[in-house]
């Protein structure tokens, strides 16, 4: 796409992390247009990895995850519609269509819209409470902080979120039993492998960990609620669903753009002459002729964002980093990932024995390194960075071992 002009104006769709990113990283390379910043919520602009740790943990205000100061929109001149979602776009036009009927004309659109929790619904009780957004962890948080220290609360799933929902209750003196329908948690992301290696974390922090568990219903007392599994019941003072994550895209059907559980872009995010997309709702084709890939990850987001701002404004170039990153902070480790690996990729240990509760991990593809995972060993990681940086011959890294140093 060629840089804007000065009377061009930019509709940024998705008031998170990657579209706030978005409008401060134009303004920081040079555009001086109009830029329109649409969110669903009525907040302005927060981060979300946060709620689920030190917000629900207690330990932060909710004002504290905010992505900027009050009046920063005003600062560089954002102007901000919050609390009306888009629900249509015409792709060739530029044309945005909000759900209270408003039209705004965009000489470009960037669709920064985010994923929501999954539902879990049950016979008796219907969808049950998820942590997802601001209102979600600023709820739970105060129903949590009623509750005595020693009463139980019930999580089902046993995801990332899940596990660090788990620990902030933890923090705060409850007891949270976390119910995961696989066989252990975190597979589908990590593999068989790493996930074995992981299963002991949450037994380590005195958290109850149960796998395998299927849930039939849950009902609402007057005062817990009770938990029918296929194999017994369970009581809890409250219950929150962390079941993953869906992408409504919905209303961009009949937009012009090619959908495929997300908008699909080019290497430079773009997906129409006048739409980029860009976070957690763009699938990236990489290679041509394969379906690309879509990466929820908060790093991804910011990446994409200092991108596609300095294309649009005809800053020097920023090429997508090679490498994705991502983190969860969890049962009191840090679980990090580096690269592209996929479930069934071979892994390696390279660092810390089997039973250590600090370790180095390499994924590798036909001898080629393809991620690097790591728990409670940041700085070796980002010593391993290289290898997957370049895609690296396994037997290399392993000579080289630059983490041992």
């Amino acid at each position: 796409m060629d840089a804007l002009e000065p009377d061009d104006h930019v509709v940024v769709v998705g008031a998170g992390l990657a579209g706030w990113r978005l409008c401060e990283g134009l303004r920081a390379h040079g555009f001086a247009g109009r830029v329109t910043l649409v969110g669903a919520e009525p907040h302005h602009p927060y981060d979300r990895p946060p709620l689920s740790k030190q917000v629900l943990a207690g330990r932060w205000d909710v004002d504290r995850v905010a992505l900027a100061p009050e009046g920063r929109a005003g600062e560089i001149r954002v102007d901000l519609t919050l609390g009306v979602p888009a629900v249509g776009l015409d792709a060739a036009s530029g044309e945005v269509t909000l759900a209270d009927g408003t039209r705004l004309a965009a000489t470009r659109v960037a669709l920064a819209v985010g994923v929501a929790a999954r539902a879990f619904a049950t016979p008796s009780s219907g969808p049950l409470r998820t942590l997802r957004s601001l209102d979600d962890a600023a709820a739970l948080r105060d129903r949590v902080a009623d509750l005595e220290a020693g009463e139980t609360v019930v999580v089902i799933g046993g995801g990332f979120l899940g596990a660090e929902v788990a620990t902030s209750l933890a923090a705060r003196g409850l007891v949270p039993v976390v119910l995961e329908a696989a066989a252990r948690p975190l597979v589908g992301p990590l593999g068989e492998v790493v996930a074995g290696w992981l299963a002991g974390l949450a037994a380590d922090a005195s958290i109850e960990l149960r796998t395998g568990v299927v849930v039939r219903d849950v009902v609402a007392g007057p005062s817990t609620w009770r938990v029918e599994l296929e194999d017994g019941t369970l009581e809890g003072r409250e219950v929150v669903a962390a079941v993953g994550s869906r992408l409504d895209l919905g209303w961009l059907e009949g937009s012009g753009l090619e959908l495929d559980d997300g908008v699909v872009v080019d290497a430079a995010l773009g997906a129409a002459p006048r739409v980029a997309a860009l976070g957690d709702a763009a699938r990236v084709v990489e290679v041509a002729g394969e379906r690309g890939v879509r990466r929820e990850h908060w790093q991804v987001a910011a990446d994409h964002a200092e991108t596609l701002a300095r294309a649009w404004a005809g800053a020097e170039p920023s090429p997508l980093p090679a490498t994705p990153y991502f983190w969860s902070d969890q049962y009191g480790k840090k679980i990090q990932l580096l690269g592209r690996p996929r479930p069934d990729d071979e892994v390696v240990r390279v660092l810390g024995p089997a039973n250590a509760d600090r370790w180095l991990a390499l994924y590798a593809r036909r001898g080629v390194v393809t991620g690097a995972v790591a728990l409670s060993q940041p700085r070796a990681l980002m010593r391993a960075k290289p290898f997957v940086d370049a895609g690296a011959s396994l037997d290399r890294a392993l000579a080289d071992a630059p983490w041992e140093g």
